[in-house]
């Protein structure tokens, strides 16, 4: 499989890559702002069959017709599009400014959503793209405070995996969105400092693998909770 992983520079997004490259048989293309740690990550797995592509989200409407020739360069065929890629700020509603409730859109909404737009024409039947949103984006769970924009933007990506999965479907090509929880990252310690979450980025990243590879043969359009406990 061809398979594109948006923001495996660090956390579950790393141990995704690392994951799937595993399968010799599949041929990773990972992304992220740090291409120090992509470059690291390219070095730790040893089938050769990772390289690396520095993407910056919040920059990518400029840079879009640059990041495409990129990955058609690379790839004819997409089989997977893993939208993984996040950035959190903890602040309240009233004093978050204009430009980190607009960065925190661009990196987990509006640069997924331009990504797709680039990768869907080399998508053919059986194609998955696979959004990853969190459960502070899912209606009727939880919510904490400071993390009103976050939650939005992520519920956007829930959203609009929903609505891609109707336009799409007369393609082929299947759309979910996993709504993860609590998972031991950095941005996790960030929004909720002391608690311990069940799960650490490598059992998550297992999780994700299997379901971008099989999932779009049992779910399309479906938002699907992956959590433990809350938070």
């Amino acid at each position: 499989m061809n398979i594109i992983i948006n923001g495996a520079s660090r956390g579950i997004g790393r141990e995704v890559a690392i994951y799937l490259s595993n399968d010799k048989d599949n041929q990773i293309l990972a992304t992220g702002r740090n291409e120090e740690a992509l470059k690291i990550l390219e070095a730790e797995c040893s089938n050769e069959n990772l390289t690396i592509m520095k993407m910056d989200l919040s920059k990518l409407d400029r840079e879009i017709e640059i990041i495409k020739d990129q990955i058609y360069n690379r790839f004819s065929r997409v089989d997977v599009l893993i939208n993984i890629a996040g950035d959190l700020i903890v602040k309240d509603f009233m004093k978050i400014t204009r430009d980190e409730e607009r960065l925190m859109m661009d990196i987990n909404y509006f640069g997924p959503a331009c990504l797709i737009r680039a990768v869907v024409p080399i998508m053919s039947a059986g194609a998955h793209v696979v959004n990853i949103s969190s459960m502070g984006g899912f209606q009727g769970s939880s919510k904490y405070r400071g993390l009103s924009v976050y939650s939005a933007s992520k519920a956007a990506l829930a959203c609009l995996s929903e609505c891609l999965a109707v336009e799409l479907a007369e393609n082929g090509i299947s759309v979910n969105c996993l709504a993860l929880g609590s998972v031991q990252t950095e941005m996790f310690e960030n929004a909720f400092p002391g608690f311990k979450a069940p799960l650490n980025p490598a059992e998550m990243a297992e999780f994700i693998s299997y379901f971008a590879v099989k999932g779009n043969k049992y779910f399309n359009g479906k938002v699907l909770p992956v959590a433990v406990n809350n938070p």
